[in-house]
């Protein structure tokens, strides 16, 4: 189990933590001939051989690279503005899917629930805060497109990356909340932001905005409280 965690922390750090935007908008842009696509792709198998701190994984490394590519490649070359949210999904779940057929070819694991009781919390909540930090605000970002294009720019701009930042507070917040037990508190941050977004919503006067901020806030509480959910029940 901990050798099938680690494969997906090394793949959320590469996909999510070591590609910036101006990466991704370069591949969208040359395909095949971008430079930074193949560096992704590198960084990929680099990642996979630092999480094991062992070169003896190089051929494993090798083939999580191309696996990798190739996805990527399809992505890039299907991908249209109409459907960029399903091809986001969809590369999502065929690295993950990849990644999990690998591991089981790979290293043959027992797949005995009972064996999930081994003590491998740091890998489980190292992958889980990365996730709630650098992967879920961008899920969220994604499943949202729609709904933030049809919202008219205001005159007030907000501080920048702020959203972002509060994000990533609360969903850390119930992240520990739920790990400890403390279920009355998320009750408690929820109204406490709901006093803070009140007034904005009151002020607004425009129910696409009101619908945008409740539908971030339940997205982000939900995955939040879910990944919380999914570490307590594996460790």
């Amino acid at each position: 189990m901990i050798l099938l965690v680690k494969l997906l922390l090394a793949h959320l750090i590469g996909d999510f933590v070591l590609q910036p935007k101006s990466w991704v908008q370069d591949k969208e842009k040359k395909k095949v001939k971008s430079t930074k696509l193949y560096l992704h792709i590198l960084f990929h198998g680099l990642l996979v051989l630092l999480v094991f701190w062992n070169l003896q994984y190089w051929l494993l490394a090798l083939l999580i690279m191309v696996i990798h590519g190739l996805i990527d490649l399809a992505k890039l070359y299907f991908q249209k503005k109409r459907n960029k949210t399903t091809w986001f999904v969809v590369d999502q779940v065929l690295h993950l899917a990849s990644i999990l057929v690998l591991w089981i070819l790979w290293f043959n694991p027992a797949l005995d629930i009972s064996s999930w009781a081994e003590n491998t919390s740091v890998w489980i909540y190292a992958t889980a805060l990365l996730f709630l930090t650098a992967v879920t605000g961008i899920l969220v970002q994604v499943m949202m497109t729609k709904w933030s294009k049809s919202i008219n720019d205001g005159k007030n701009k907000s501080l920048d990356n702020a959203g972002k930042y509060i994000g990533i507070l609360e969903r850390l917040l119930i992240f520990t909340f739920v790990v400890i037990g403390k279920w009355e508190a998320i009750g408690f941050l929820l109204a406490a932001k709901s006093v803070f977004r009140f007034g904005d919503l009151k002020e607004s006067k425009d129910r696409k905005l009101t619908e945008y901020i409740l539908i971030g806030t339940l997205l982000s509480f939900g995955i939040a409280i879910m990944t919380g959910m999914i570490v307590l029940a594996i460790t």
